[in-house]
């Protein structure tokens, strides 16, 4: 039989959860559900969720050892490639497997997305569940509504090297800030000479005394978030860690469009107040 016979005789599935950020609030009951069903369990997500994973399915199989195998130089998409292989293959071999991943499984995640694709190209059937990510805990924890301002997001290095330009007036989330300027993602720890960088291409639209605010998501029910307020002039001196998210809330109200409030008969002072 060849191989395309095979694949297209195997019965694998995949399907992609997310834990949540605090897994004993936050993972759903169809998430747990895939989880005990599977044939084959992978994960990648923090110890405190690893361990309840393998106290209901023993066998789960970690992938975050593709991290350590060689140097911690290496670039990080070569343990990208080898998680999504490690998920194909067990598809193709005719499992029906469940992939666990830390928070939503859909945000910043290449390995969720990048295994998808290839299982379905090979004519499997995969899915994804949605999890709590890390932005969901951000706007409960700082009352932050998108709804009013809107709200702009990018990875940081993404933002820096890119032609990205922000809206003060509009809510501003800058992901894995600690890794910015890091082109070659072998990094995992802050450099204060890029996150200058980042505050220099901010400063072409907010004063450098605009606050901003360092949010990490409490990973146990017992722990609290951390929202440390500073200047936006006060990053490079600041403490991260690799999962720090850097928040800077609108600066200021967006004018008031006078041209469509006439199209809507409205007067022009009409968002005052």
């Amino acid at each position: 039989m060849t191989g395309d016979a095979r694949v297209a005789a195997a019965s694998g599935e995949l399907v992609v959860v997310g834990c949540g950020i605090q897994l004993g609030r936050h993972i759903s009951r169809r998430a747990e559900s895939e989880i005990r069903v599977a044939d084959r369990v992978f994960a990648l997500a923090d110890a405190f969720a690893m361990d309840w994973l393998t106290s209901i399915r023993p066998d789960c199989i970690g992938l975050g050892r593709h991290y350590r195998e060689g140097s911690r130089n290496n670039d990080r998409r070569d343990a990208y490639r080898a998680m999504e292989r490690e998920l194909v293959d067990a598809v193709r071999d005719g499992a029906r497997v469940c992939a666990v991943f830390y928070g939503h499984p859909g945000v910043f995640a290449d390995v969720p997305h990048g295994a998808i694709r290839a299982v379905r190209a090979l004519g499997l059937p995969a899915r994804m569940e949605p999890g709590v990510s890390a932005e969901a805990c951000l706007y409960a924890d700082l009352g932050l509504d998108p709804g009013r301002s809107g709200v702009q997001s990018w990875e940081a290095t993404q933002f820096l090297v890119r032609d990205c330009r922000p809206d003060p007036s509009s809510l501003l989330i800058l992901w894995q800030a600690a890794l910015v300027g890091d082109l070659s993602l072998t990094r995992f720890h802050a450099e204060p000479a890029a996150l200058a960088l980042l505050v220099e291409k901010l400063t072409r639209w907010y004063e450098p005394d605009t606050e901003a605010v360092l949010y990490e998501a409490a990973q146990l029910p017992i722990e609290g978030f951390r929202a440390e307020r500073m200047p936006l002039s006060g990053l490079p001196r600041a403490r991260f860690k690799e999962y720090t998210t850097l928040v800077v809330p609108p600066a200021q109200d967006a004018p008031a469009d006078r041209d469509w409030l006439a199209r809507l008969g409205a007067a022009p002072d009409a968002l005052d107040g």
